[in-house]
Parts: structure tokens; sequence; C-alpha cells
């Protein structure tokens, strides 16, 4: 009993919103068992990452261990991964429909066309080799981000940037059961031929191999659109960048000119490189929005239910 009442009452903001998270999966998984083959597994890998938080937690504060701080610090970026891959497991299965459909419609209603099949008149292998490896930086620059805040002593900016970004995924992950969907390299493009249509110069293939295999669709898997993550709508690529863009403004970060430049170009890159629809960065920046502004009170929420002692 110490051990879980002196753990809660010293988990972080971040920490909080990961178990609610965690709980609120596996909530899901109990109401649609019936539908997810895997609901046992995803609820028992919620609670070992519950107790995993709880004991880094505990274990930190008591022993003052580099090796548990730094577990603490940095559990997160292979969980937002883990949760990506829970949320594969479920929303298909739950759901079973996709809404490309309405997305292009409203794509089609605010420019008349289709914007990635118009991007294609400008494309080229140099621009095409330049977004697909900014492309790739997307899941390195909250990390970036972290690194260069804990360097310069600001653990409170650290930890709030930590929240807000984690707290982002959180809703972007919420917004992938409300409205699936798979992209407009499936439905407005051929996903066979994207590699013909939309060449680089060395490395593009490889990256792009890269981002389908993390969306359960390796080379040479047959029918990749009834498999793919359903994960189009927001657009998290388009709504972690510009929190991160934010926050390196926000905290003075000496690297925010390259967080603005390297960010600008991938969300760019989202829509030339037909992983999004316009429609889908409309709704990142509608989710980084509300990102910040409802995460600002929850987290001020949990540092006064913390301080006051209620645990």
């Amino acid at each position: 009993m110490n051990f879980l009442k002196s753990s809660v009452k010293n988990l972080l903001p971040v920490d909080f919103i990961v178990i609610v998270f965690c709980l609120f999966l596996s909530i899901i998984n109990l109401i649609f068992l019936s539908k997810v083959p895997l609901w046992h597994i995803h609820i028992l890998s919620n609670f070992i990452i519950i107790e995993f938080i709880l004991l880094t937690v505990y274990k930190g504060m008591k022993t003052q261990n580099f090796i548990w701080k730094q577990l603490h610090l940095w559990y997160l970026v292979p969980l937002i991964f883990i949760f990506f891959k829970e949320l594969y497991g479920m929303v298909d299965p739950i759901r079973g429909i996709i809404y490309d459909d309405i997305l292009i419609l409203i794509d089609r209603f605010i420019f008349r066309f289709n914007p990635t099949v118009e991007l294609y008149k400008i494309a080229n292998p140099y621009l095409t080799e330049l977004l697909q490896i900014v492309y790739g930086t997307f899941f390195f620059l909250p990390v970036i981000l972290g690194i260069e805040l804990i360097r310069q002593k600001k653990s409170d900016e650290f930890n709030y940037s930590a929240f807000i970004i984690v707290y982002g995924f959180v809703l972007s992950y919420i917004g992938y059961i409300i409205v699936p969907a798979i992209g407009p390299r499936f439905t407005l493009h051929n996903f066979e031929t994207n590699n013909l249509e939309l060449p680089g110069l060395f490395i593009t293939d490889f990256l792009r191999e890269i981002v389908n295999s993390g969306e359960s669709i390796p080379s040479g898997t047959l029918n990749p659109a009834l498999i793919v993550q359903r994960d189009a709508f927001p657009s998290g690529h388009t709504q972690m960048t510009l929190l991160v863009m934010f926050l390196s403004v926000k905290f003075g970060s000496k690297l925010k000119w390259f967080f603005i430049v390297n960010g600008t170009l991938l969300i760019f890159a989202t829509v030339y490189l037909r992983y999004h629809y316009v429609v889908d960065l409309i709704g990142g920046l509608f989710f980084m929005v509300f990102t910040l502004w409802s995460g600002k009170y929850i987290y001020n929420w949990w540092l006064r239910i913390r301080t006051e002692n209620y645990f």
C-alpha cells in the first residue's frame, strides 16, 4: 500500500495521462472483446505499462538511481509506438469502416480538386528525396527537443513538453478511433505504383518501406489497403510537429528555426507524399490547438492535486 500511495503521489502529469489512457483502452477492449481478437493481450500490456510507471516512479524517488530516473524520463518514446500498435488491433475490428470518401469530398469542396493529384504535377526526384527524408524525422523531433531541454537543465519545461506531446498523441489516437481513414495513397492513387510515380534519388524507397512496415504493410503485403493502420485523420504528423514547433519557440530553443523549417516541410510532405488529405492537416491543426488549451488545465490540475496531498 505504501508503494502504491507513494508512487501515485509522485506521478508526473505525463504519467497520469498515460495511466488514464491505459485504463481507457482497457475499458474499450472489454466492451468490444467479442470483436477484438487480442483484447486480453491488450489489457495485460496496459496493466504492465501502469505497473512499470509506478515502479519507475517509486524506485527513482526512493533510490535516486540514475538508471531508474532515466527510465522514467524516456519510457514514453517506445510507449507511443506500443499504443499505436495496440490501436492497430482495435480500430478496424471495432469500427469496420473508413471515412476516406467523406474526407475526399471535403478536400474537393475546399479546393475544387484533389490536392495530392495536383501536387503530382510538380513532383521530381530531388523534391521527393528531400521530403521523404524530412518526413522520416517526425519521431525524432520531440526527442531532440527533450534532450535540449534536459541539457539546459529546464526540468519544468521538459515535464510540460513531455506531457503536451504525449497528450497530443493520445488525442490523435482517439481521433483514429472516431474517424478511421487510410489516406490518398490507397484511395486516389495506386499504392503498388507509388515508388514508380514518386521516385527519389538514393534512400526514398528505403525510408518509404520503413514507414510502410510501421503501419503493418511490409513489402509484398497482399491487399495492403485492407490491413493498413487506420490513422489518416487527424494528421498526427501535423498536430505533433506543430506542437514541437510551438514548444520550441515558447521555451526559447536554440534549434527553433530548425524545428520551424523542418516542420513546415514535413507538414507539406504529408500531402505531397500522399499520406494525408489536406482536411487531415486541418484536423491536425484543430487537435493541436485543443491539446494546448485543454492540456494546460489538466497539467495544472494534476500538479495541484499532488501538492494538496490528496493521497
